[in-house]
Parts: C-alpha cells; structure tokens; sequence
C-alpha cells in the first residue's frame, strides 16, 4: 500500500554523520542483528570507511512499526557527500519525497548544506533539520538553531536533535519520517515510468540497476527500455533492498528496488534514465536527466612498461563500476603507453588512483591535471582540448576560452583577510561577502576551475585552520590568454610534464617545476640545464652542477699552463658528455611536480 510507503534520504555536509545516522536508523528497525552489525554498514568499499566519506550511494528499504500500530515501508536513499559527485545526489533526491538536512552540532551550518539545501529544494521535497553530534563538549545546538532559522530559512523548533554515534533520538526521527514526509504519488495502472538513480556491477549477474519506480509495475519476464539509450532487455529479476537483496514478485508504483536484466557493463546504464516497458512506454522520459561529463583529465602511466597490460585490464574492471569514468589510450615519450582518463573532479582523481593502487596491486603515476579548454581557430573551427600534447599552433588560435566556476566558501570571520587573499590569487573576481550569522562569513567567488584543481582546496584548509568549507559549480568558459608550458630538461622537451597554463601563471609554474626537478633528478658527470620555456622564450631555470674529478690532484707545483691544459680537456670531454648522454628522469620527480610549494 502506498500510504505505508515514506522514500526519504540524508543529506549533508562531509563528516557531519550521516552514515552514523543511517547505521543507528538500521539498528533500531532491526534489519540486522548486533552481531552481524559493524560500522558504515552502507559504505562497503575500505577506502570509504578509512576517509568517512560516501562514494557510491546505497539504498536500503527499513520496516518500522510506527506509535500509530501500522507498519511502515522507509526506502532511505544514501547519498555520496562530496561536491564531485552533486548530479549522482540529485538524481537520489529525485527519487524521494523528503530529505533529513544533518547538521553537526558543534561545527553548524557548512558550505554544502546550504547547496544540498537548495537542491532539495528545487525537487520541492518535504525538509526535516536534524542537529547531530549533541554529545560533544563543543556542542552548541541553540547558535545551530539559530544558523537553520537565519541561513537556511526553515523553523527551527521543528528541528530535531540527535547524537547518532550513542543512539539518542533515533525513534523521534523515525516518527518525524513517518508523521511529515508525504506518502510517494503514482499509479499503478498507468505505463512503466522508473527513474535509475545508481547502477552497480555484479559480477554474476551483470548490471544491478537501482531505481524508483513512480508509475506502472514491473516484473520478472517484462521487455524493459531505456528511453535514451533506446535499448530492450529482458527482466530477469526485481526486488528490494534489505542488506542483501531480497527477490520480489513485482515492483509497483512507489517502490524502491532493484532491476537485473542481463545489462553487460554499468556503461550501457544512464543514471537518471528513464526504464518503460517496451510494448507499453510511457510518453515523456522523466525530468532531469543529463550525461555525465568529466571535468578534470589527467594521464595514468604504468612505473614499469611491463605492466601495461595489467593497467589495461583494471581500467576496464573499474569502469564496469563507475560509469563516470573515461579513458582512452595515450602515449608518452617520458612515459611510455598509457591512458588519458576524464574525473569528475579531483576527489573522484584520488579515489581512482587510489582504488587502482589497492584492488589491482599497481604502481601508477599520474600526469600533471587540467581541465577542458576552448579553442577557436582563425578558420572559424572549435575544438576543445584537455591534453597538452593536443594543444594548436599558437599562430592560428583566434580565441582561448577556459572553465568557470561559482565558489562558495563558509568559514569563520576571522580567516576573511587571509581566504580573500587566496582567492585574489587563484585569478578569483566578482566576490560577493555575507555574514549569514555572528562570527561566520560566506564568500562567493568566481574563479577559473583550473586554478582550483591546482591546489586551492588544499591551501583553504589550511589557513582555516580546517574549519573552511567549500563548494562550487560550473558556470561557462571565459576568455583567456593561455600559452602551453614545456619543461626541457637538457635541452630535451618532456612532453609528460607540459601544462597549459594562463600567461600570468606560467612564471611561477615554471618556476616550481624547475626546482622541483633539481632536487629529484640526480646529478651526473655534466651540467644539466632544466628550463621552462613559451615557444622558443626561456622564462625560468635551474641548473643541476655536475660531479666533478679533480684532475690537477697530480700536479705538484710546476707552470699553471700544465694545470690549466687538463682543465681543458676534462672541459671537452664533459662537452661530449652532454652532447650524448642522456638524463633519466625518476618517476617520484613526475609527482613532486604535482604538490605544491606549501605541502
């Protein structure tokens, strides 16, 4: 019955509790038992545990026996916490009738509750503050009372409070999901409209599909279509989500579950895509849906060529689980074969990095970062272009476009000076600056998205103290002047280290470059120049001093010009030396490259 049904997910900032939520929430129904129970139940991947952070949203159907008598059907829909994965948490929210908006009680409202907020809504879903964390000492739950009725808007004595670590106030909230989310609408009569808000891979079953059916039913042995990719399958299997799958005859309208339909690879699934029957669609596809678009690139080498095979095949086993991800082949002259791969930003680079390193035992290393950038030619074509190696002759660009993004920084007033600076920095203009409570202040800046994936999150961080927050989204490309940056070390051009880079920057860049190359390349018999270089413009070096034999050690005394005609001739020949030697580049100097002056 769908009057039983309440669809509801989590949202808020990073670390503010919301897997520690869901854990207490599973507890209390009772979906498994205290020996079978261990902490991030949902979050499965050691790499999610480790950072506390959601990567792949779950799902989890919870049946509770309300005060009223009745027994009802909670379908919580986890969503992944970070800005990197923001299209994946709509699509989530798209799929439910109402949101709890967690709160840490000491640390109070952060950058991305308020845009999780604002997303919620936009979906028009029923919002449910909840403080959490009011165990701590430095709790503080009537200032956040006060932050959810001055920056977010909504009536804080309908917020609840809640420390989700000792499982206080769990069975409030429960009746809160039950009493003032509305029941799912949809009809069971009308055609098959189901929404995918996440796929997951399987390796025996194929593609499990994860979705919110909002009319019609669905059953094993039905022909379904996606209606953008235009493909058929045949259902195999339907069901819902308790900790394990649990097999279901049919699912109907206002159910959550899952679809097995022999789907080969996650690729061939669209997440926010429509699933109709075949023989019955319905009219219009579901609002909202838009491809996944990479937005920063980077190349992935193996350290020793040998393992080139094995890299190929562990890209292809991670993208069977994340859709997201892209790459092709590339190859390097530094570096050998590898692939250019495109992330949805750079916690979604660490992620796979990481998960390469760990689940496939490779050792990898990973080109300088960037984002797309525009060109228009003198001959009117357009091309983007994310990889230097790609980047046109300067003679024929008419136009340099690059990415823009809408920042937003919350943190306490007194970092203001120091943040502002930051920003000033990383070419950020068009700041707006509100104090959304006492001691609190909110930046926004508008601020080229290659400059943040440089190092800005980071640098933040730090001269906040930690407590800065920060969130963005993308606006659209702006005019530029960009030049591409090559490092020549002994004259030679390595084309793995390249950047492109905006005039203003490519100084300092270069700069960094160079001396961090000193210091991991090591020296030999003959000087090596390591330069930066615009074109054929030199604009910053360093010089490696060679090791040196004391050839006049053999002379006692005697006339200087004897001296001086060994001197000569050691000079000659570490002349001819570095005419024909060539110089190995480590491959820890690729990645010193990528910190920055301050790590």
């Amino acid at each position: 019955m769908m009057k039983n049904i309440r669809n509801f997910s989590i949202i808020a900032h990073i670390d503010h509790g919301k897997s520690t939520l869901a854990d207490r929430m599973i507890q209390y129904t009772g979906v498994i038992d205290e020996r079978s129970f261990k902490n991030q139940i949902l979050d499965d991947m050691d790499i999610e545990r480790e950072r506390g952070i959601t990567i792949k949203s779950q799902a989890i159907t919870l049946p509770y026996r309300a005060k009223d008598g009745n027994v009802y059907i909670l379908n919580l829909i986890d969503t992944p916490g970070h800005v990197d994965f923001s299209y994946e948490v709509s699509r989530s929210l798209a799929s439910c009738e109402g949101v709890l908006l967690l709160i840490d009680a000491a640390q109070g409202v952060q950058a991305q509750t308020v845009a999780n907020l604002y997303m919620a809504m936009e979906h028009d879903l029923e919002i449910i503050p909840i403080i959490n964390k009011i165990d701590l000492p430095s709790a503080d739950v009537e200032q956040v009372m006060e932050q959810i009725d001055s920056q977010l808007g909504l009536d804080p004595y309908g917020s609840l409070a809640c420390s989700a670590k000792q499982g206080t106030g769990i069975e409030e909230i429960l009746e809160a999901i039950v009493q003032k989310i509305p029941p799912p609408k949809g009809d069971s009569e009308s055609p098959l409209a189901s929404l995918i808000f996440d796929a997951k891979y399987d390796p025996f079953r194929g593609t499990i599909i994860y979705c919110r059916i909002f009319d019609g039913i669905v059953k094993s042995g039905d022909i379904i279509r996606f209606m953008h990719n235009e493909t058929t399958y045949k259902v195999e299997e339907v069901g819902r989500f308790l900790l394990t799958r649990q097999k279901k005859e049919q699912l109907s309208a206002g159910d959550v579950g899952y679809i097995i339909a022999g789907v080969k690879t996650v690729s061939d699934v669209n997440i926010g895509d429509t699933i109709t029957l075949d023989r019955n669609p319905c009219h219009t596809p579901l609002p909202g849906f838009k491809e996944a678009k990479p937005v920063v690139f980077a190349s992935v080498y193996p350290i020793a060529s040998d393992d080139y095979e094995d890299l190929a095949v562990a890209l292809e086993k991670y993208k069977l689980n994340d859709a997201s991800f892209s790459y092709q082949k590339d190859s390097s002259v530094a570096l050998g074969q590898g692939f250019r791969c495109g992330f949805l930003g750079l916690l979604h680079l660490d992620i796979v990095q990481e998960r390469l390193e760990r689940e496939y035992n490779l050792s990898i290393i990973l080109s300088v970062p960037s984002v797309r950038y525009r060109f228009t030619l003198n001959s009117g074509n357009v091309v983007d272009i994310d990889n230097p190696s790609y980047y046109p002759d300067p003679m024929t660009i008419a136009v340099s476009e690059e990415p823009y993004i809408r920042a937003t920084m919350m943190f306490p007033e007194r970092y203001l000076g120091a943040v502002m600076k930051l920003c000033r920095e990383k070419r950020g203009d068009n700041s707006a600056l509100n104090y959304p409570s006492p001691g609190r202040a909110e930046l926004i800046f508008e601020m080229p998205l290659a400059e943040v994936i440089y190092d800005f999150y980071d640098q933040l961080k730090t001269i906040t103290q930690g407590y800065g927050s920060f969130d963005y989204d993308m606006i659209d490309y702006r005019e530029s002047d960009l030049v591409l940056l090559d490092i020549l070390v002994n004259g030679d051009k390595v084309d793995a280290l390249a950047q492109m880079v905006h005039r203003d920057r490519a100084r300092t860049r270069g700069l960094h470059a160079c001396e961090r190359l000193k210091e991991e390349i090591p020296r030999q018999m003959f000087k090596i120049a390591i330069q930066g270089a615009i074109g054929n413009q030199i604009i910053s070096r360093t010089t490696i001093s060679p090791f040196r034999k004391d050839v006049t050690a053999k002379c006692y005394g005697g006339d200087i010009t004897r001296k001086r005609k060994l001197l000569e001739k050691q000079k000659k020949g570490k002349k001819r030396m570095k005419m024909i030697g060539s110089v190995a580049i480590p491959q820890s100097a690729f990645v010193a490259i990528l910190k920055s002056d301050q790590t």
